[in-house]
């Protein structure tokens, strides 16, 4: 998209240029007045055009360099001493020029030239050493405050730029609650960084990814951002706003998931709801799902609050059917906070039989052997 830009753009100037009549060489840098400092290797962009003439043999050179400066013009990254150029074509340059350690503060004077047989043009530039721009850096923010769970991962589009007239190593650092973990990657990387190289005048994309514990209490907590490069330093100040949830477990008071109970009687089995979530858990409600013909209420029926950490006693009355079996049966309780999800325990439930029908039973045997002792003892006689 750039190249077809610059070919439009190209064109209406030659098809300007042609308008206008003009025909010749034209050699042109988009600075050619540049603050530059001692010990300092410069590489400026040159471009050398031909507008309307035949095609034409360059001879490059420089004309003028400072006494002690090092100077040369690269051609894809090669020395170069002349250039081809057909009608209305152009061709860049690179004007590469090393600044002496001890260049004292003023202004130097340097001059490209391109002559042919028949045309020539030449570009005058100067160089000037003086005192650099301090770094300076610019960070900046899209959306500073963010809103999510402690499992949820806050992501920050940041902008970082250099505005200062040098290249910059900079560092990346954040100071964030205990427990927060804070990683920078590049725009459409997926590398976490601390150091970022940035060009003089150069921005770039951050995206900086804030982790907060899993156990993270509701609230809001604030992170400072930093960016430091010799002397420089910009920051920015980011909020996450933890909105936190309950996360309830269900169990009994020694941990077994088990009870007894006997047929055609309610009986107490004991349990402990605690929320180990980051929120309150408002309005628990508790249900039960027994076997058929089975009966399970609770007291209480709701737990009206529950605040991270703590813990309450519920006791389920479970009452089997009158005609159930000695056996093991299960039996799923829930909790339901209204403001979360719901936690569920299966506990199994052994079903005894009554001891008054097994004291029954035994009073019947003794009864049919008592008789069956009578009627041996009496009839034996006979």
């Amino acid at each position: 998209m750039r190249r077809l830009l610059g070919m439009i753009l190209f064109l209406a100037t030659l098809s300007l240029a042609a308008s206008n009549g003009y025909r010749g060489l034209v050699l042109e840098t988009p600075y050619p007045a540049l603050t530059v400092k001692a010990g300092e290797v410069v590489n400026l962009s040159l471009t050398l055009k031909n507008l309307g003439l035949p095609p034409a043999y360059l001879n490059l050179r420089l004309a003028r360099v400072p006494e002690g400066w090092k100077a040369a013009l690269l051609g894809h990254g090669r020395g170069v001493e002349a250039v081809f150029l057909g009608p209305d074509e152009e061709r860049t340059l690179t004007l590469r020029v090393e600044v002496p350690k001890n260049a004292k503060e003023g202004r130097y004077p340097l001059t490209v030239v391109a002559e042919g047989e028949k045309a020539s043009t030449r570009l005058p530039l100067t160089l000037i050493v003086g005192k650099i721009l301090p770094p300076s850096l610019k960070l900046e923010v899209e959306l500073p405050v963010l809103k999510g769970t402690p499992t949820t991962t806050f992501r920050y589009r940041a902008t970082l730029k250099n505005e200062s007239d040098q290249d910059l190593l900079v560092g990346l650092s954040a100071d964030a609650p205990k427990g927060f973990e804070v990683v920078f990657k590049p725009e459409f990387s997926g590398q976490e960084v601390t150091t970022l190289p940035v060009k003089a005048g150069e921005t770039k994309n951050l995206e900086i990814e804030v982790s907060p514990p899993p156990k993270a209490a509701a609230g809001e907590y604030a992170i400072t951002v930093s960016a430091r490069a010799k002397e420089a330093k910009a920051s920015l100040d980011l909020k996450a706003v933890i909105t936190g949830r309950p996360e309830l477990t269900l169990t009994t008071p020694d941990g077994r998931v088990s009870g007894r109970a006997y047929a055609g009687r309610a009986s107490p089995l004991k349990l402990v709801i605690k929320n180990r979530g980051s929120a309150v858990a408002k309005e628990i409600k508790l249900s039960a799902f027994p076997p058929s013909g089975w009966e399970v209420t609770f007291e209480p029926k709701t737990v009206d609050a529950l605040p991270p950490g703590e813990k309450v006693d519920v006791t389920a009355k479970i009452k089997p059917s009158a005609k159930a079996i000695a056996g093991d049966y299960m039996v799923t309780i829930n909790a339901r906070p209204k403001n979360g999800s719901e936690e569920s325990a299966d506990f199994r439930i052994t079903v005894l039989t009554s001891t008054l029908w097994g004291a029954f039973g035994v009073g019947l045997i003794a009864v049919a052997l008592a008789v069956l002792a009578l009627a041996v003892w009496r009839f034996g006689r006979r």
